[in-house]
């Protein structure tokens, strides 16, 4: 019974994620529209679509602050009211100043719920299920990627001003997932840690596993007690906890320079580039978004069989095979009308398969208790800086460079990121999040 409401909390918490994806990417089905609405120029188009990313970037560094306050689940309400807000505002904006400060609002809600869901949810999970249960969050940021594609499709059939309804559309999942936070508990460790509310905690701690529950609390209350006596004198960027900034940061910054998100967002030019038509387009919104979520979803299964590292190792391989057939097609021009389609097709497998799914699970892990809210913020942050660079940067590479290099750069840096996971990176399955701190922290 506990396995069972553990993992309906998770799937609850998870709908954050729902709509990470859907109001990340929902825009690409409206942005063309909005240009000609307000008539704006490339510039303050391009403001347009990345207004949303710059408010991700600052929602994701203010995130542990609400986050250690007010605690997870009170910050998750205000994540799924700024949801619903932003949906319905951006539907009605009167302007386009207006759509701006709706989509920007959007964009906090991103930030934030990047930091506080995947806490929440290793905070909650028991640690031998921990893996499959935060990369929930992952696998409904892919999913409702999907389903706003599949959305735009739909509701662009409707009419000249359809935009409207797509970005409006979002404030039914918002309001759903408002209500369904009624159904979950707080997080047990930060009512220990923040509130001192151990008897309450053991409650939860006794849904989520019985056997281990006193257990668990003992481990909580010996770290909690140790890191509150050295908060003072080292706070994050200090000595002792330097191997999981390190980590984070790292991970964070090979995630993006892997061209994830130059692919996701650059697709259809890329594909242009090889001499293919702008029918492309469809196919490849489509199908990237459907190999993403089929080995998002094979990942999960999984991640706490073989570990976290095994399946960076796995990734990391295949990410450099493929980069380098990109790259090497580019070069040779042997493009035959479908190969570079299909090595990024199976680029984004391997991507879903280790780097989309660990991420996530990796750097909720890695912080101890007292600090976890402020590591999962640099962790994010550092990701959403790394994706606004990589995304910006990349039509001017690609003009400048060519598509080889910039390729080959990306493959440069997954060889690099190959020797981190192999020599550096550590296994964090089947372990406490205490028993993670104590290998990881000086003491």
């Amino acid at each position: 019974m506990h396995k069972r409401k553990v993992f309906l909390w998770s799937v609850v918490i998870a709908l954050g994620g729902f709509l990470f994806g859907f109001d990340t990417a929902v825009i690409s089905g409206a942005e063309q529209s909005i240009q000609k609405y307000w008539a704006l120029n490339t510039v303050q188009h391009g403001f347009t679509v990345s207004i949303a990313l710059i408010g991700t970037i600052i929602g994701a560094l203010l995130g542990s602050v609400p986050s250690d306050k007010l605690g997870r689940k009170k910050t998750l309400y205000l994540i799924a009211f700024i949801y619903l807000v932003s949906s319905i505002g951006t539907a009605m904006a009167g302007s386009w100043y207006m759509f701006l400060a709706f989509r920007f609002l959007g964009g906090l809600g991103v930030g934030a719920s990047s930091v506080t869901a995947p806490i929440y949810i290793s905070e909650i999970s028991p640690a031998e299920r921990r893996g499959k249960l935060v990369a929930l969050f992952q696998f409904n940021i892919v999913f409702g990627i999907v389903v706003s594609y599949f959305s735009n499709y739909l509701i662009g059939q409707t009419g000249e001003n359809a935009w409207r309804l797509m970005l409006g559309i979002q404030a039914v999942p918002s309001a759903v997932f408002c209500i369904l936070l009624r159904f979950v508990p707080e997080s047990p460790r930060w009512l220990i840690m923040k509130k001192n509310k151990v008897e309450e905690a053991r409650k939860i701690f006794a849904i989520i596993n019985p056997a281990t529950a006193d257990k668990i609390i003992t481990e909580i209350e010996a770290t909690d007690k140790e890191e509150k006596a050295v908060l003072q004198k080292d706070p994050l960027f200090s000595k002792r906890y330097r191997t999981p900034v390190m980590l984070a940061i790292l991970f964070a910054v090979f995630n993006q320079v892997s061209g994830i998100n130059a692919i996701i967002y650059y697709s259809p030019r890329i594909f242009e580039m090889t001499g293919l038509g702008e029918s492309s387009s469809l196919l490849s919104t489509a199908g990237l978004g459907l190999i993403n979520f089929t080995f998002t979803l094979l990942a999960m299964n999984f991640i706490d069989r073989i570990g976290r590292r095994t399946l960076m190792l796995i990734g990391s391989l295949g990410l450099i095979f493929t980069l380098a057939m990109v790259s090497w097609s580019f070069y040779a021009e042997s493009f035959n009308g479908f190969m570079v389609p299909v090595f990024l097709f199976i680029y984004i497998a391997f991507f879903a398969f280790s780097q989309g799914a660990v991420i996530w699970v990796f750097i909720s892990e890695i912080f101890p208790n007292q600090v976890r809210a402020k590591g999962q913020t640099l962790g994010s942050t550092t990701h959403w800086v790394m994706a606004a660079a990589i995304a910006f940067s990349f039509p001017y590479l690609a003009e400048k460079a060519g598509g080889g290099n910039t390729f080959l750069f990306f493959c440069i840096m997954m060889c690099i990121q190959l020797i981190f996971v192999w020599k550096v990176m550590p296994e964090t399955k089947g372990r406490s999040l205490e028993q993670i701190e104590h290998t990881l922290v000086l003491h």
